[in-house]
């Protein structure tokens, strides 16, 4: 069989997946030290006499550990101090270099739908980087307002802003981008959090300490109140990541409400696992309310199936160069037989309800603005279809590969 030529769609492929990967790895370290310091920190013992603000005994894998807890600082600088930063750092950037991997490289494809707004490639990629900038100068802003007095209240108003941006983004971009966005805006504003606020705070402590000076308690203040955010906003950004796995959610008309209750939910599991850990009880009744507001996410989802496409506005620039080559006439027979009933309107492979990943490929203009995707899935690779219970041939295969690198030349 033909060998596949290390072109363009295959090297960023797997740039795509190095960056998804090692962005993966870095999110894990973080997340699980987040949610480690904040357990501590609710979990500690405040009343044991000292000038600790509180300690606590914990074993883990076969060993004990003493922690103790300074509001402030320690009377003397410790010889070894160990600062919690570069997994958030890491997390970010690896999250911004997948962005522009799939979604700005990718923009006619992924970012881009004439369907909800057209727009050209760089006006996408602006608006893209830019909304993620002013969320942090806006959510910033509001923490250094008086509302920063006002946990509660300014929590409500951030949630008012994040529901606005779902709003927002699905009027600019694909479903499917739209929901990565409102999780890239909220996890730049945690890592900014990080970045320009706690560690900065940390930092002034550490030099006050070494200068003999008495640190200022409203750092630590500020610096808490910023984690106790990140803490709320890490388990929507999750499925917000992993949302593009889910047509349902990303393709449903009403992907921005459903984004919102995904937020709620990340906040009722919280509420539980940070009373349970400051030994507040087992709050079960949050469990509950996050079963109700999925329950309505399934049924805001049922409200919106697919409907008849616009052709016309499929038809990207790229995608008329698919289309126009002599050899698409076949490829697309060959896409339409052995592919679209499963990745179509309407659905005809028992036990699923919508198109894998919210892939359509029922209509020549929807398979030539997936000619990469096809090449990669079914020509260089055999994943499509699974278990080729279709029965694409190689036949069929090396007629797409052949079709895709003609047009394409090797490029991206």
């Amino acid at each position: 069989m033909e060998g596949a030529a290390l072109d363009g769609a295959i090297l960023l492929h797997w740039l795509e997946f190095a960056a998804r990967w090692t962005h993966v790895i870095t999110a894990i370290a973080w997340i699980g030290s987040s949610f480690y310091f904040i357990a501590l920190d609710l979990g500690l013992n405040r009343n044991i006499p000292g000038p600790a603000d509180g300690e606590e005994w914990q074993v883990h894998g076969g060993g004990f550990y003493h922690i103790q807890k300074y509001l402030v600082a320690p009377k003397a600088m410790p010889e070894h101090l160990t600062w919690f930063k570069w997994e958030s750092y890491a997390t970010w950037l690896t999250g911004f270099v997948t962005l522009i991997l799939v979604y700005w490289l990718g923009a006619e494809l992924y970012l881009i739908d004439p369907r909800v707004l057209d727009l050209a490639v760089w006006q996408a990629v602006l608006i893209s980087a830019g909304s993620l900038a002013v969320g942090w100068i806006v959510y910033d802003a509001l923490c250094k307002s008086p509302l920063g007095e006002t946990p509660t209240v300014l929590m409500l108003l951030l949630f008012a802003v994040l529901v606005a941006m779902s709003w927002g983004y699905t009027q600019v971009f694909s479903g499917r981008a739209a929901l990565l966005h409102l999780g890239a805006f909220t996890a730049t504003i945690m890592s900014a959090n990080v970045f320009l606020i706690i560690i900065p705070n940390q930092k002034i402590v550490v030099a006050d300490l070494k200068a003999g000076r008495k640190p200022d308690a409203k750092y630590g203040k500020i610096a808490k109140l910023r984690s106790t955010h990140n803490n709320y906003l890490t388990l929507p950004v999750i499925f917000l990541m992993l949302s593009n796995h889910y047509p349902l959610a990303f393709a449903s008309h009403w992907n921005w409400l459903i984004a919102a209750f995904v937020f709620l939910m990340g906040v009722t599991i919280r509420h539980f696992f940070n009373t349970m850990h400051s030994k507040g009880g087992m709050l079960w009744w949050t469990w509950a309310a996050t079963g109700a507001i999925f329950v309505a996410i399934i049924w805001l989802s049922s409200l919106s199936l697919p409907g008849e496409e616009d052709e016309a506005a499929l038809m990207t620039p790229a995608a008329e160069r698919f289309a126009a080559h002599e050899d698409f006439e076949e490829v697309a027979s060959i896409v339409l037989g052995r592919c679209s009933m499963c990745h179509g309107q309407y659905i005809g492979w028992p036990g699923l309800v919508t198109a894998p990943r919210g892939v359509l490929l029922d209509s020549e203009a929807e398979i030539a603005s997936h000619a990469r995707a096809i090449y990669l899935q079914a020509g260089v690779t055999r994943a499509m279809p699974p278990g080729n219970v279709t029965g694409l041939d190689d036949a069929d295969r090396a007629a797409i590969r052949a079709w895709y690198r003609a047009v394409t030349g090797g490029a991206l």
